[in-house]
Parts: structure tokens; C-alpha cells; sequence
């Protein structure tokens, strides 16, 4: 593992070697979902990409996919400078600009921004290059982790999603049952033909837009696969929130082409679409779980809700028609959880600044911060008098009034509370004055139950009424949520 203080120094010798001279400024981007680690470098006025991976491997693929794709005229980064032994190579700038922060931009409206469906339609395209006419020229020895998505692939995917979604997100299942499904699942899967090549993370962030053009970032998990897989990424990429008859209408787009330029069968493609929309929603699950519940990674974990939503859709139009029996009990398990809905996206009608209070239990996890803001303020109700501990308590929360007069009594929880408030009200009155938009305030006890309900009861009820902002409120391990949206 390289130190982070080093890393500077590969970048900065890289591109010291390619230019001759030395960067303006290297700013560090924001990381997504993998480990690589981007840097812009600025440079008379022009900018390049750093890259730093210390997985070699994965380097070596993607550098030679570059130059297989370059070559081939696909719009793809150029590859400007390389040096494998410090595992960092330098990429043309491409922007900021992806198809999913436009389609975020037009507020996910589909139907009032036709140059969606067309940026769209065009990605199909070329997705259809890269499938077929690439296929041909790519050396596939250099794939990693396997050279071709087969049964081992399909059951790493699916296990995926066991281990890193279904058991961070506390959905029961029964090992032997779901494994049997998934045997079947993958035979099935398999089956299909693989003779082309199989992009792997075809989503919309990974799409940029740059003059009008597309180009391709990130396909260095690519291998020999089937062609529905990439479809399905694209189509199903949960934050994307496709509206259903708009990814009708696009798949049929890539199905038209399919057959007029290709010559494909869209009857043969059809037998097992649905299949791989099923596999790549269980990859992308199992990333939501790993990087998003565990990592904290905020836009991972936000994609879970409209992930199910697209599950909770192929399970009622019927499109998920295998003898997958307990897979599909798991699914409705999944559908029906409350263990997600604390990770809805809310849609305010207003630009104010808005809190949310929560109370948890430390025997899970302090909240994560939906806004990426770091978290605000975690208040530790431990040094408070457990009620919990006495068993005329402990069927009871902080709402009731046998609790509350117990904390009040034995607890002395207003003095407490007494200095958290000027706390609170400094940071939001900075917050108003600086125009931000999002602060977290969270109370947690040994259990979730008693202490923290209360006092993120009355912080609601403190807020609430001294300021004109937002406010919610979440007690985790009730379920219970109240709002206030001004």
C-alpha cells in the first residue's frame, strides 16, 4: 500500500515526465464507488487526469482496452503517459459533465428533456461497438478477475449480494434453499451465448458528455459475456430512475439496431434479458451493501430504495418468471423491509436549511449521513440513568410518560439537554448565515429506546419551534418518523 504521502509525489513525477515541467496545481477529485484515485492536473491553462491504482492487474486491462477502443476510434480517454511500476498512467481531461448528472440536473424528467432519451438512445449505439466490433479486437488475456463472465462469475455475483447486501441489510433467508436457486439461476444464466464483449459497469456514471459527445470511462472489469448484461446495467441503473414505458421504448431503441446493423436475433435476445437484469440488480445490491452500508459511501447507499423499487416492478409485471421459489421470497422480504426507508431520498419544495434528528441504538451503527456532510453532532446518552435496566421500563420508550418522568427525576436529562442547545443553535445560526443546506443531530443510548428517544424528541420540538427550516425526525429503532417542511 502506497502512503498517502507519496502519492502526490507519483503524480506529480508523471506528469513532470510527460510535460517536462512541473503542474500549476493537482487538485484530488472526489472518489466514487472503487479504490482508484483521480487528480486533475492544471498546466497553462490546460488540464490532464491523473490516475493512481494499486491493483496492476486491473491496470493492465484497462490500458490494454484503451488502446484496443482508441484504435477502433471509440470515445474513450486517451492514455497520455504510463508508468505500471508506480501503478500511475495520466488520461485526457473528459470533463466533469456524465449522463447521470444531467439526467440529475433536469430533476430526472424524462418526459419534459427528449435530449435524454437521445443521449440514451446513442449510448445503445455505441454500446453496440464496443459489444460487437471491438469484441473482435481485444486481447482477452488480459482480463482480470476471469476472462469471460461464466458460471464462476454469475455465483461471485450472486454471492455478492448474499454476504454484502442481504446480511448488512438484515434480511433472513435460508443459506441451503437460496444457494439451490442460485445453482439453478447461474446453469441458466451460463447458458447464454458470450461471444462478445461484456463492458461490465455500463451505467450513467460512467457515460461522460463532453461537446456534445460520449465518451466511455471505467471498462476495465471487462471480459467475454453476454450482450444483455451491459442492456440491463444501463436500463436498471437504479439512480438513474428510468421511468418504465421510457426503458421499454429504449431497449427496443438497441433491439431495432440489434437487428438492422447487426443482423441479431432480438427474439433470441429476449429468452434471457430479464435474467441478467435480475443478475446485475444482485451485483449492484451487493455493491450498495459492501461500499455503501459498510464504506459509507452516500450515493451507494441512496440507490437502494429505487433499486428495490425496480425489483418490487420486474416481481409484479410478471418479468421474472424463473423456479427461483426462495430467491423470490427473499426478493419480497427485500420489497417489504423498513430497514431501508431511512435512506429515501425526500424531495423538498424549498431550498431551507434542513435538520434531521435521529436516535439510534450504539449496539448498531451511529446514522449515516444521507447529506455526505459528515455526520454533525453525535450526543452519547449513556451517561444518562438507564431506565431500560428496570423491568417496569423496559417494554416501554422515551415516549412515555412513565419514562420521561424518570429521566426527568433520576437523570437530571434537561441539564443535559441544557447544553447541547447553544451548541445546536451556534451551528444553525452559522448554517443560515452561510446558505448550507443540510445538518444532522444525533442522540444514541445503549438500546435506541429510551434516553436518546427522548432527547431527540425534544431537540424536534426545540427546532421546530424556534426556526423557520426543515425538520426531521427518525427514532431508528421504532420506526417512527415525523417532519416538519416549512
Amino acid at each position: 500500500m502506497i502512503a498517502n504521502h507519496l502519492k502526490l509525489d507519483l503524480i506529480r513525477n508523471i506528469f513532470l515526465k510527460w510535460n517536462g515541467s512541473k503542474a500549476d496545481f493537482i487538485q484530488k477529485l472526489p472518489q466514487t464507488a472503487s479504490y482508484r484515485e483521480y487528480y486533475r492536473i492544471s498546466y497553462n491553462g490546460n488540464t490532464v487526469i491523473g490516475v493512481l491504482n494499486e491493483d496492476k492487474k486491473e491496470n493492465e486491462a484497462f490500458l490494454s482496452f484503451s488502446k484496443t477502443f482508441e484504435g477502433l476510434n471509440l470515445n474513450v480517454p486517451k492514455v497520455l503517459a504510463i508508468d505500471l511500476d508506480s501503478n500511475v498512467y495520466l488520461l485526457s481531461d473528459l470533463g466533469d459533465a456524465t449522463l447521470y448528472s444531467i439526467i440529475h440536473s433536469k430533476k430526472h424528467d424524462y418526459a419534459s428533456s427528449p435530449e435524454l432519451i437521445e443521449l440514451y438512445k446513442r449510448a445503445l449505439e455505441q454500446l453496440q461497438k464496443f459489444q460487437i466490433v471491438a469484441d473482435k479486437k481485444i486481447d482477452y488475456n488480459y482480463c482480470y478477475p476471469r476472462a469471460k463472465f461464466d458460471r464462476q462469475s454469475i455465483l461471485w455475483d450472486l454471492n455478492y449480494f448474499k454476504y454484502d447486501f442481504l446480511k448488512l441489510g438484515r434480511i433472513g433467508f435460508d443459506e441451503q434453499l437460496l444457494e439451490n436457486d442460485f445453482h439453478k439461476f447461474s446453469e441458466f444464466v451460463a447458458a447464454v451465448d458470450t461471444n462478445y464483449f461484456l463492458y461490465r459497469d455500463f451505467q450513467s456514471r460512467n457515460i461522460m458528455v463532453k461537446d456534445n459527445d460520449l465518451y466511455f470511462i471505467d471498462y476495465q472489469g471487462g471480459r467475454k459475456g453476454a450482450l444483455q448484461y451491459d442492456v440491463a446495467a444501463l436500463l436498471y441503473d437504479a439512480k438513474a430512475e428510468i421511468p418504465n414505458p421510457v426503458r421499454e421504448k429504449l431497449l427496443n431503441h438497441y433491439l431495432d439496431k440489434l437487428e438492422s446493423v447487426y443482423g441479431l436475433s432480438r427474439a433470441e435476445f429476449m429468452k434471457s434479458y430479464y435474467a441478467f437484469v435480475l443478475i446485475r440488480i444482485m451485483q449492484a445490491m451487493g455493491a450498495y451493501g459492501f461500499r455503501g452500508l459498510f464504506e459509507k459511501k452516500v450515493h451507494l447507499i441512496k440507490s437502494i430504495i429505487p433499486a428495490t423499487k425496480n425489483l418490487k416492478y420486474l416481481l409484479e409485471s410478471g418479468k421474472i418468471d424463473f423456479d427461483i421459489p426462495h430467491l423470490h421470497h427473499v426478493f419480497e422480504n427485500l420489497i417489504n423491509s423498513n430497514e431501508f426507508k431511512m435512506y429515501q431520498d425526500r424531495d423538498l419544495p424549498n431550498n431551507k436549511l434542513s435538520v434531521t434528528i435521529t436516535s439510534f441504538s450504539y449496539k448498531r451503527e451511529i446514522p449515516i449521513d444521507l447529506a455526505d456532510n459528515g455526520g454533525g453532532y453525535v450526543f452519547d446518552c449513556r451517561g444518562l440513568n438507564n431506565p431500560g435496566r428496570l423491568l417496569d421500563f423496559k417494554l416501554l420508550n422515551g415516549r412515555n410518560t412513565e419514562v420521561i418522568n424518570f429521566l426527568k427525576l433520576n437523570s437530571k436529562v434537561d441539564d443535559y439537554m441544557s447544553h447541547i442547545y447553544p451548541l445546536v443553535d451556534s451551528t444553525i445560526e452559522t448554517y443560515l448565515k452561510r446558505g448550507f443546506n443540510n445538518l444532522m443531530i444525533n442522540f444514541g443510548c445503549t438500546g435506541g429506546q429510551h434516553r436518546s428517544v427522548y432527547c431527540a424528541d425534544e431537540m424536534f420540538k426545540y427546532v421546530k419551534n424556534k426556526y423557520d427550516i426543515n425538520v426531521f425526525l427518525s427514532h431508528i429503532e421504532q420506526g417512527i418518523k415525523e417532519e416538519v417542511i416549512r
